[in-house]
C-alpha cells in the first residue's frame, strides 16, 4: 500500500474518531480542519495512484464530510438565483 493511501486511510480514522467527540461548535472547526488537510491529501493520491484511487478517496471523504458540502451547495444556489 502507498504511502498515500495509508495517509487517507489515517484521514478516516481521524475523520471518524473528529465525529464522536462532543464539540461546543458542532464540530465546524474539527470540519475546516479536516478539509484542509483532505483536499491536499486527494490531491497526493491522485498523483501517486491514478484518478480512480483520487475519486475514490474523494467521495468517501464526501460522505464523512457531508454537512460542509450541503451548506455549500446551499450557498452556490442562493448566490445563483
Amino acid at each position: 500500500m502507498s504511502l498515500s493511501l495509508i495517509l487517507a486511510c489515517l484521514w478516516a480514522v481521524a475523520a471518524n474518531i473528529a465525529a464522536m467527540v462532543p464539540a461546543r461548535d458542532n464540530g465546524w472547526r474539527r470540519a475546516y480542519m479536516l478539509v484542509a488537510l483532505g483536499i491536499p491529501l486527494v490531491g497526493f493520491v491522485t498523483w501517486q495512484n491514478g484518478p480512480w484511487w483520487g475519486l475514490a478517496v474523494l467521495l468517501a471523504g464526501m460522505s464523512v464530510l457531508r454537512w460542509p458540502l450541503i451548506y455549500l451547495g446551499r450557498w452556490i444556489r442562493r448566490q445563483v438565483h
